[in-house]
């Protein structure tokens, strides 16, 4: 469909006859910047309802963009410039926003449409539209389901911005009973939660909502200062709140600022690829859309580091995933 372009940025690669390989290649669409929550150190725009030129609306353009990033990262694309160095078995599209639960029946429909093109699939979400109803629907399909959860205080949630526009904020006790619905129904799905550690929670300690949840991996990630650092925490903070949580260790995947920096591969609403720049107050980086330009030409446009995005997977990274 579009014309192979060469790839600037992710074209000087060191070429070895031993590659690393990791089991799955995860691509992370954030496919709407609206959510109900209002967390301070988000990224997104906290719109209450999606942007008419978010593509999921489109269901024909995202199935056209779900297939072109399939096509560039299957296994078997050699002409994939991250395969220099870099190798793996199959790949994953984790769905992220915004919140994308707030998408209902359009996110069970995006949902069938990657598994029947091959995607493997996961979610992140803050659960708060996690019905019982969506549980039934979804769980079947996602290897993996991430949570976003900072902490187990109303007043601080509050203070943070996660809670709805009534001041309704996540039930734990029906969290926990969706989440272990979710495992009756899909015994072989991985349970994540991911805690962004700042100024208001950083004191705080999450082992017993941790041990009620039983995940099998908890992402503890530093705020990262992109739009704004009033909720950053120092070196000190970040330290403490990782080592007050030490009995979790084995399932922690600790990433400070430089972890997450070039190691994600993200797509935005729009249909683009786009990247935390090293300088981290820079914000971000876009590439021109995956559907004008093709995904070579589009990916070739931001950095990524296959070495980070491995060392995530292999405990090299601050932690274990």
């Amino acid at each position: 469909m579009y014309k192979n372009t060469p790839s600037p940025m992710n074209s000087a690669v060191t070429r070895s006859t031993e590659v690393p390989v990791v089991d799955e290649l995860t691509i992370n669409w954030h496919v709407t910047e609206a959510c109900n929550y209002r967390c301070q150190y988000c990224y997104a725009k906290w719109k209450d309802s999606p942007d008419r030129r978010e593509l999921f609306h489109n269901p024909g353009r995202t199935r056209e963009l779900l297939s072109e990033l399939f096509r560039f990262f299957h296994p078997t694309n050699t002409s994939n410039p991250l395969r220099n160095e870099l190798s793996w078995k199959a790949v994953r599209l984790n769905i992220a926003g915004g919140e994308p639960s707030i998408l209902a029946d359009r996110l069970l429909e995006i949902a069938q449409v990657a598994r029947e093109i091959g995607f493997k699939l996961s979610l992140i979400s803050n659960g708060s539209h996690l019905t019982t109803r969506v549980i039934k629907e979804l769980a079947s399909q996602l290897t993996c389901l991430g949570i976003s959860l900072d902490s187990d205080n109303s007043t601080t949630n509050r203070i943070i911005g996660r809670t709805g526009k009534n001041g309704n904020q996540l039930n734990r006790d029906e969290l926990i009973a969706n989440m272990a619905l979710a495992r009756e129904i899909n015994p072989q799905l991985v349970l994540k939660l991911n805690t962004v550690v700042n100024l208001h929670n950083a004191g705080e300690n999450l082992s017993c909502l941790v041990e009620r949840l039983r995940p099998e991996r908890w992402k503890i990630l530093r705020m990262l200062p992109v739009i704004d650092d009033s909720l950053a925490v120092s070196n000190e903070e970040f330290s403490a709140f990782v080592q007050r949580h030490r009995s979790s260790e084995s399932i922690q995947c600790v990433e400070d600022h430089q972890d997450m920096c070039e190691s994600y591969l993200m797509v935005d609403p729009m249909g683009r690829f786009f990247q935390n720049q090293s300088s981290l107050t820079a914000g971000y980086r876009y590439s021109k859309p995956i559907l004008s330009v093709g995904t070579e030409a589009a990916f070739s446009e931001i950095k990524f580091n296959p070495t980070s995005f491995r060392s995530r997977y292999t405990g090299e990274l601050g932690g274990k995933q």
